[in-house]
């Protein structure tokens, strides 16, 4: 007999009639032998109501009260859901998140999950009943016994964390959906179901914005080895599979803050080439690593910062076996991305050997303030220099001279609490990956993003952690994060440009606060775009397949969209276009991997401005 917890959004038990099909639906899965739990969002546009509710009242209401008043919403739905199992003859019984025993910290409005007492759960299951639980809650561990909220995607949160303290087979995420798609469908309607997906596929894929799966659902779900299965709640349909590795052991202590960071990686066996003061227009990157695809040479890490008048750096790393030919297509490329013959400053190729790559790696940790920062600081007590970043959903990779990185593996080991033998030498997938899996799982847009750039960063130790650490301290979560390969020197300080994204809400919080430190810290002015987009295309098929990168560029410079930036992970890719070129960039990349289908889908009750 398997343990199944199965989760069902506002939408399932929005009315009556829904509600009787989920019971239903929870009544076959419980007769075919398994127990069952079941966690359940607040019905329909409930929460919706709630809020409209309290701002009538208050245009600030504390959050204290907002978490009394939005925890109401879910009450209502176990209620109603347990009376009709019982009206089928099924035994169950409806568990607040404090009588469930979800333990959170004392943070209204944002809580995360501590612990889950299992006790209850467990007896109840164990007379023959479904336990339905309301998801999005808990019960803070202070003395005063707060009820918190969860915040954005608690009751997906909830559901991922009862299966893991559970140990159940597996967790089955209901939507409106049939499962996990390529894209948005609203924006392209000939995105096709995925079957299975990867879990830290499906975490780059949630924090850029598709809205099946909430990153910290998927986060504890990578972390404690659950498998998720995200179905329709309209058909038998067998949905998407999202599987993860093999965990690591982990206490179900601090579920939610444990530490971020679970591996040191390093690569010594890494060069770089940057090619300077290259033209700002459309087709540039497309010319340039279309060259490098046709020529079989694999590129690891692709970087493209902010601009500089009407120029560009472009820089990538590749193995240092290849190093002699990725050089000569970058020269032999060179002159043909030079608006004319006479401009040989442009387009400058320069090479850098003997550097080395460290990464820190761990579900979910770009969405903690604070880890990338401890990173930078880490290097800077030790006098490690900073000559590339990139940043993806589970890692962050930074590019330093060879020479340091035995200090830097060592340090940063210390730092993050890491086992000498958890140390990983050369990075593989998380998931040996079926020969007919697709090299691009999805594409992604994100509209809700902007860019900041900060100008004539001096080029030293620790100013890294100065930037990012002055946003982590004020809860800014940054994405992104570009450094400059151009060096200016200023007063004989060499310096070079920062760019990195935030969410836009935190956008101007993050222009002032850099902008008061610009005096303390040498930099220049702080400039911020509102009006970015950033599309992304995600695939573990993506390591070791030269061309990915070529074909997305391509794809864009036939719709002539310029590239702003560019930011690569082993598994991503992420372009900055304008903003009002974003759905246009996301139809092109969608179209290009071949990834729509003939048949068109369309959201239940939605629209594209939903």
């Amino acid at each position: 007999m398997a343990l199944i917890v199965q989760k069902y959004g506002g939408s399932s038990v929005g009315s009556v009639e829904r509600i009787q099909a989920v019971a239903k639906r929870v009544w076959l899965t419980a007769k075919a032998g398994n127990s069952v739990v079941v966690v359940v969002s607040a019905m329909g546009k409930t929460t919706d109501g709630l809020v409209k509710l309290a701002s009538d009242i208050s245009p600030h209401p504390s959050k204290r009260e907002m978490d009394m008043l939005l925890s109401t919403g879910e009450q209502v739905s176990i209620a109603l859901v347990s009376m009709a199992l019982q009206e089928i003859g099924q035994p169950a019984i409806s568990l607040t998140g404090a009588q469930v025993g979800i333990v959170t910290e004392a943070e209204h409005t944002r809580a995360r999950i501590l612990h889950i007492a299992t006790s209850r759960i467990e007896k109840c299951l164990s007379e023959g009943k479904v336990v339905v639980v309301a998801g999005f809650q808990g019960i803070s561990s202070s003395e005063e016994l707060e009820i918190t909220t969860l915040g954005r995607g608690g009751s997906d949160t909830s559901a991922v964390a009862i299966a893991a303290a559970l140990s159940a087979e597996k967790c089955e995420i209901y939507t409106d959906v049939p499962g996990i798609l390529t894209t948005d469908p609203r924006l392209v309607p000939q995105a096709q179901l995925m079957t299975e997906v990867t879990s830290d596929e499906m975490l780059e894929l949630a924090s850029l914005g598709a809205k099946v799966l909430h990153p910290r659902a998927v986060e504890i779900a990578r972390n404690y080895g659950v498998q998720l299965v995200v179905r329709s709640s309209w058909t038998d349909d067998p949905g998407t599979v999202v599987d993860s590795p093999e965990p690591k052991p982990r206490s179900l202590v601090n579920l939610e803050i444990a530490r971020p960071v679970d591996d040191i990686e390093f690569d010594t066996n890494q060069a770089k080439i940057s090619l300077l003061r290259v033209p700002d227009k459309p087709g540039v990157a497309a010319q340039l690593f279309g060259e490098i695809a046709r020529q079989q040479v694999d590129v690891d890490l692709i970087i493209q910062s902010l601009h500089d008048g009407n120029t560009n750096d472009i820089a990538f790393t590749v193995m240092s076996p290849i190093l002699k030919k990725a050089e000569a297509v970058a020269s032999a490329i060179a002159p043909a991305l030079r608006t004319s013959e006479q401009e040989t400053e442009e387009a400058e190729v320069m090479v850098q050997q003997n550097i080395a790559k460290v990464s820190i790696v761990g579900a979910g940790m770009i969405g903690r303030p604070g880890v990338a920062a401890e990173m930078f600081a880490t290097l800077a007590r030790r006098g490690v220099n900073i000559r590339m970043i990139s940043t993806s959903e589970v890692k962050v990779s930074c590019v330093i001279d060879n020479a340091d990185c035995d200090q830097a593996v060592a340090a940063l080991r210390e730092a993050f609490e890491i086992e000498s033998d958890s140390l990983t030498p050369s990075p593989s997938p998380s998931l040996p990956l079926s020969p007919d899996s697709p090299i691009v799982r999805g594409v992604a847009l994100d509209m809700k993003q902007a860019r900041l750039g900060i100008r004539r960063v001096p080029d030293v130790p620790g100013m890294a952690e100065k930037i990012f650490g002055t946003l982590a301290r004020n809860n800014i979560s940054v994405d992104m994060i570009i450094q400059s390969q151009r060096c200016h020197v200023i007063k004989g300080i060499p310096t070079r440009d920062i760019a990195f994204t935030v969410a836009r809400v935190d956008a101007q919080a993050a222009q002032e606060l850099l902008q008061k430190a610009t005096a303390e810290c040498g930099w220049g002015q702080v400039v911020l775009d509102m009006e970015i987009a950033k599309v992304s295309v995600v695939g573990a098929g993506m390591v070791g397949q030269p061309g990915v990168a070529a074909k997305m560029f391509e794809s864009l410079s036939q719709e002539s969209i310029n590239i702003q930036m560019i930011t690569t992970s082993e598994i991503k890719i992420s372009c900055v276009v304008a903003e009002n070129e974003g759905v246009k960039a996301l139809k092109a990349i969608h179209t290009a991997f071949e990834l729509g289908g003939e048949e068109e889908f369309v959201v239940p009750g939605q629209s594209v401005n939903s």
